[in-house]
């Protein structure tokens, strides 16, 4: 454990979550990597994702569902933990295997390949992580996450647009332009 990092019991995935990594040192701890911090937690990468999905209103069970209902993906899921909040992540590894890390799709800035044919994952800060898997199955991973981010970005602007048409109904004037201009304002901050 590095000096930046700080040691906790729980922890919940949030918008600064760049990746839950298994701790090389203790099985039963996970290392989180935040774009200001980095975090021991007290429980393996999965425990995290579930109690997380939880957090946010689902299961992990019912979020992997989704997944196959959304693109019929069922081996190594990428996962939406909460779709208002953008927090898309994708497992290493199958998700039952202690040294499957989770990563957030957000954060990921490049990649490369490294020695043994692992993978160099350079996040948005410039934060690096080598990852034990093929730079195909990293690009796999990674695309499998940006089509069910499209996938779900789409379904809930589609929803909004439908709200939007109940509350501008056409031929209103300057009402349908003061409700424009809320929608846009609270658009900014979604």
């Amino acid at each position: 454990m590095s000096k930046n990092t700080n040691q906790v019991e729980d922890y919940t995935i949030n918008r600064f979550t760049m990746a839950i990594l298994p701790d090389t040192t203790n099985k039963m701890f996970s290392e989180v990597l935040e774009v200001e911090e980095n975090l021991v937690v007290e429980k393996r990468p999965l425990e995290l994702i579930s109690e997380s999905c939880s957090y946010y209103g689902s299961s992990y069970m019912g979020r992997k569902d989704g997944t196959k209902d959304v693109m019929g993906v069922t081996h190594k899921p990428p996962i939406v933990i909460d779709p208002t909040n953008s927090l898309y992540f994708f497992p290493t590894t199958s998700s039952s295997r202690p040294q499957c890390a989770w990563l957030s799709h957000s954060y990921v800035k490049g990649y490369s390949e490294a020695e043994h044919d692992n993978t160099k994952v350079t996040f948005t800060n410039n934060k690096t992580v080598i990852l034990n898997m093929s730079i195909g199955s990293f690009e796999n991973q990674l695309f499998r996450t940006a089509q069910l981010r499209t996938i779900m970005s789409s379904r809930i602007e589609q929803e909004q647009r439908k709200m939007n048409m109940l509350l501008l109904p056409k031929g209103e004037g300057e009402v349908n332009t003061f409700y424009e201009q809320i929608i846009r304002e609270l658009n900014r901050y979604s």
